[in-house]
């Protein structure tokens, strides 16, 4: 009686009015597209284009919105760094495969995931952190990362970038890594960005919390004789009590948020062409359209944690964007290494001098910016400085 009576209480709760309203317009958005592809094929008049391109934008606003809100509700369900990873991961898996789809598709696109990865990179360390921490900072004097947390990103990054950016040029072949080298690449990342996980879900999971909910808990451990290790073998457990006690919540809002998801990335790929016709015509660099696109697709993310600066929440900023990188790296690399080595493909991955200056300095600026005693709006306005400095190359 219980279970009959809980689903349609479920079903009320998540498929909300709004929620239903969101979905119909971008699944129906991604079907007019199919529909009516041919119709934009071929040279459109520039008032046209910019009207098509336009409503595309307004449908992945709309769409994101909703991410965004399922999001939310899972991270308050969930706790971090759970319900942040449910984001993180659904947004990167569709990119990689959105990268791969390019990869696999007519034509020659051995830079597809360099240039896709670095622009990433790029608006992740610097405009997205640099406009949270603007706006977090302006309104909270007091915002205090977690330290051990973001130096766990840090280190992978580190590790991650080199071997996406840096090593091709150096060891590799015009700027690929050669079969031999591969191999042990991809077995290397992968074994490392699960390792990544496993700690942060398991064992380092108070490493990626609020401070003050941290502090909290050890106020509470060293009021209480012996519960510290009662207390980090309860952390597992406050999970699993989560997903027994909303479980088909749970379920039915990543569901949501997967159908949220998927048209921006499909929204955003048949823009692909409409984006690139219309800057050819402003006579606007190429490179641009790979950047706003990237933009567009972790748009969800990138309102998530403006809000949670908004919040206070300047742990989960760090979770939403650092993890995020982590991630696209993490997976991208070993999925475009793996398509190079089964078809045959040249993949290369070596950037210039100019991107791993800028990379390496917005991996240093990230390091002062969240070791320091407090993150401050001035902190964000230099990240932002560096996106601009970005923007710059790309224009040169």
């Amino acid at each position: 009686m219980s279970t009959t009576t809980a689903t349609p209480s479920v079903f009320k709760t998540v498929l909300t009015p709004a929620a239903l309203v969101k979905l119909a317009l971008a699944w129906g958005s991604v079907l007019a597209l199919v529909l009516g592809g041919r119709a934009l094929e071929g040279a459109l008049p520039t008032p046209v284009l910019f009207t098509v391109l336009g409503l595309i934008v307004a449908v992945i606003l709309v769409a994101a919105s909703g991410v965004v809100t399922e999001a939310e509700h899972l991270a308050e369900k969930l706790g971090d760094p759970y319900g942040t990873l449910v984001l993180t991961l659904s947004i990167v898996l569709i990119e990689v495969i959105l990268i791969s789809a390019v990869m696999l598709g007519p034509g020659e696109h051995a830079t597809i995931a360099r240039d896709s990865v670095m622009a990433v990179s790029m608006i992740i360390l610097n405009l997205v952190v640099g406009v949270s921490l603007l706006v977090g900072g302006l309104r909270h004097r007091n915002l205090r990362p977690n330290k051990t947390g973001v130096s766990a990103y840090l280190s992978l990054l580190v590790v991650l970038v080199t071997v996406a950016f840096a090593l091709p040029a150096i060891i590799g072949v015009d700027g690929s890594y050669t079969t031999g080298q591969e191999i042990p690449i991809i077995g290397l990342t992968v074994v490392l960005y699960a390792f990544f996980l496993v700690r942060q879900m398991g064992a380092q999971r108070a490493d990626f919390q609020e401070l003050v909910l941290v502090e909290q808990a050890e106020t509470e451990r060293a009021e209480i004789a012996g519960a510290a290790r009662a207390d980090l073998a309860a952390a597992p457990s406050k999970l699993a009590g989560a997903l027994a006690q909303h479980k088909p919540e749970l379920i039915a809002r990543a569901i949501l948020l997967v159908l949220m998801v998927v048209p921006i990335v499909l929204l955003s790929h048949d823009m692909a062409s409409l984006l690139d016709d219309g800057l050819d015509r402003l006579g606007a660099p190429v490179a641009l359209s790979g950047i706003l696109i990237a933009m567009i697709v972790f748009l969800p993310e990138t309102i998530t944690a403006i809000r949670a600066a908004l919040a206070g929440e300047i742990q989960r900023v760090s979770n939403l964007c650092h993890g995020a990188l982590v991630s696209t790296v993490g997976l991208t690399i070993p999925a475009v290494l793996t398509i190079g080595l089964l078809t045959g493909q040249t993949v290369t991955l070596g950037e210039g001098p100019t991107n791993l200056v800028l990379l390496a300095v917005s991996l240093l600026l990230t390091m002062t910016t969240f070791f320091g005693k407090r993150v401050t709006a001035l902190h964000g306005a230099a990240h932002l400085f560096v996106f601009v400095l970005y923007g710059l190359t790309v224009f040169q």
